[in-house]
């Protein structure tokens, strides 16, 4: 699994011009499912994301995690963070997984954030054609790839 994730004022998703999903201060975090993802990820992920300390404390350092804030989460899926660009101009999705292996994980990933953070956790359409609006506060960007965990 591959998340970006941007420490947020507010965010937002709609679908065909409806609001879908709305947080005031937060993580949003766009979550990209590969074919070798497995509960084991979403664990791992889950875990970090509610002990990450990427808000600002007193003295403005990057000390406080989203309890702390009382911040919630914003989730998108987004299979395209397994793009491809090696060969060619045309991004491949190869190793993106089937929505019939990613839309359960996907599901299990936004159960399991809750629980384990207990905070509230928004989520966007998968599969669906979404806008995504966001201000990202600091900015505060960070990539993470449970296959890769550095």
């Amino acid at each position: 699994m591959r998340i970006v994730i941007q420490r947020v004022s507010e965010a937002s998703v709609s679908v065909g011009g409806e609001l879908i999903s709305k947080i005031e201060k937060g993580m949003m975090i766009l979550l990209g499912i590969e074919d070798a993802d497995t509960e084991e990820d979403v664990d791992w992920l889950c875990n970090k994301l509610s002990k990450l300390r990427i808000f600002p404390d007193e003295n403005g350092a990057m000390n406080l995690d989203i309890s702390q804030i009382e911040g919630s989460f914003l989730v998108v899926s987004q299979f395209t963070l397994h793009a491809m660009t090696k060969k060619g101009n045309r991004p491949s999705f190869i190793r993106a997984a089937r929505p019939e292996k990613a839309i359960p994980l996907y599901e299990t990933f936004l159960k399991q954030l809750a629980l384990i953070s207990g905070r509230p956790v928004q989520c966007g359409q998968f599969g669906a054609d979404m806008a995504v609006s966001l201000i990202n506060d600091g900015p505060v960007t960070i990539i993470m790839d449970s296959q890769n965990k550095e």
